[in-house]
């Protein structure tokens, strides 16, 4: 029998994951988790052959997250599921150890190949995630500045480029706007810029 293991703050779309979980693979065992601190009691108390992991969840540093689950649990198979942009988070979350990571959005055929592709062993992207990385290989672009930020950094440059503001990162992050804004001015520094249409110029330089 399979198991898994969903980690959503949202009810409506842990239910509808669960339900085509127990549809595909039936009898299916399907545990749940709301935030990180959960998620990893659950994966403590049980083996599982799936997590189903969301990017944006209350007071969870979700690459952190993966990372830690990655070190404790080097044979768990995770797959991203958000509604996060792929090409901001796929690629880093992949180096941190996920599997894949697919779309919400994503038609149910293509979220039903990505899981059962890695249930076998296997890794998966998108085919627009594909054709980006072949971008990037074909034009030569190295030395990816974004890959020198650290994970916060990453993830609050990420929401910048949402069109967050820093009042509103704080609000997300359950941080100090002084601390937002410490990290703002570190990664501009680090990256080069200094506002934030630079920033989305160069995030557009490497495809993110």
């Amino acid at each position: 029998m399979k198991k898994f293991l969903l980690v959503d703050d949202h009810v409506v779309v842990r239910s509808g994951i669960k339900t085509l979980l127990t549809e595909m693979y039936s009898p299916a065992e399907v545990h749940e988790a709301m935030d990180g601190e959960t998620a990893m009691v659950k994966m403590k108390e049980n083996s599982y052959d799936l997590v189903m992991l969301d990017i944006q969840m209350p007071k969870t540093d979700t690459l952190g997250l993966m990372e830690y689950i990655h070190i404790k649990y080097p044979q768990a198979k995770v797959l991203m599921f958000s509604m996060s942009a792929e090409n901001i988070y796929a690629k880093r979350f992949m180096k941190a150890g996920a599997f894949g990571f697919i779309s919400k959005e994503s038609p149910l055929e293509e979220i039903t190949r990505a899981i059962n592709m890695i249930l076998n062993g296997k890794k998966y992207i998108s085919d627009t995630l594909a054709e980006k990385l072949a971008e990037d290989s074909f034009s030569g672009k190295t030395g990816n500045p974004f890959n020198d930020l650290s994970p916060r950094e990453f993830e609050i440059v990420s929401l910048l480029l949402e069109g967050k503001t820093v009042t509103d990162i704080s609000h997300t992050l359950n941080i100090q706007t002084s601390t937002v804004g410490t990290h703002k001015a570190r990664l501009f520094d680090k990256l080069g810029v200094t506002n934030i249409l630079e920033l989305k110029e160069l995030a557009t330089t490497y495809n993110l």
